[in-house]
């Protein structure tokens, strides 16, 4: 049992055979997935994906990804406190900061995300955290509201930074994610940082239909292949698949308060 902590099911890669991907994920043992919306169209699309059949439990957070945050204002923000009240919307996000592709100047991206961050607390969710090259800031403006938030307050998606910086958002609440470049040969950093962490800190993730794990990357990503990186996740920690897909599914459903049903253990599996 897997949970894909974090994909993109509305984005267009997917949307054409999404009912196919949900069902090869669900062959593949994942049990739910949380889907993200990331600006006003993407947020309407990801709630309204709740309410369609599915073969495994569908779960959303929505939230201004901080390349769109020049799309931040009063109508914005009021659409976002509605949605984020919706049945099964379990997060805000994925709200940061990205010094990488700096698509919205950084005291706009500063700003965005305090106003977030302010939501989240006020409406009690979790934050689902995009980070790029933004280390220090990011923890400077997370850091006077993690009290405020629920705990786990949050997750640091796709986690990139090294092990004092884990150790540093886990000092503030925050639960770690890994998603396919856990899986790729030239990520020895990231791979230190997962078998030190502790297990109940951990998240796993596609973040499809981007970043697919080997033996897939280069190719578009999907929920199924959530599996990789829980597999590489269980020998770098010298673990059971089982016991690393019952821990990371239990890490899940207490940051995102899913249901008890879906924290079943699979020990050994």
């Amino acid at each position: 049992m897997l949970i894909d902590s974090h994909a993109h099911l509305d984005d267009p890669q997917l949307a054409a055979e999404r009912a196919a991907v949900l069902a090869r994920a669900a062959a593949a043992g994942v049990s739910a997935v949380v889907t993200i919306g990331t600006d006003p169209a993407s947020w309407l699309a990801t709630v309204e994906l709740l309410a369609q059949p599915a073969p495994l439990a569908l779960y959303a957070a929505v939230g201004l990804h901080p390349n769109s945050a020049m799309a931040w204002d009063d109508a914005a923000a009021a659409t976002l406190r509605a949605l984020a009240r919706e049945p099964r919307v379990v997060a805000i996000g994925e709200i940061g900061l990205d010094y990488y592709r700096d698509r919205a100047p950084r005291p706009v991206q500063h700003r965005v995300l305090e106003a977030q961050l302010a939501l989240a607390a006020d409406l009690g969710r979790p934050v689902v955290i995009h980070n790029r090259e933004a280390h220090d800031d990011l923890l400077a403006i997370i850091a006077p509201w993690a009290a405020r938030l629920p705990r786990p307050a949050g997750v640091m998606h796709c986690f990139a930074g090294d092990l004092p910086f884990a150790r540093r958002c886990l000092d503030l609440g925050f639960l770690v994610s890994f998603a396919g470049p856990l899986t790729y040969r030239s990520a020895e950093t990231l791979r230190a940082v997962a078998a030190a962490l502790p297990l109940d800190a951990l998240l796993i993730e596609t973040d499809a239909p981007y970043l697919a794990p080997a033996p897939h990357r280069g190719r578009r990503n999907e929920p199924a292949y959530v599996r990789a990186t829980a597999e590489a996740l269980a020998v770098l920690r010298g673990l059971p698949l089982g016991t690393v897909a019952a821990a990371t599914t239990r890490n899940a459903a207490r940051l995102f308060d899913l249901p008890a049903d879906l924290m079943a253990e699979r020990e050994g599996a």
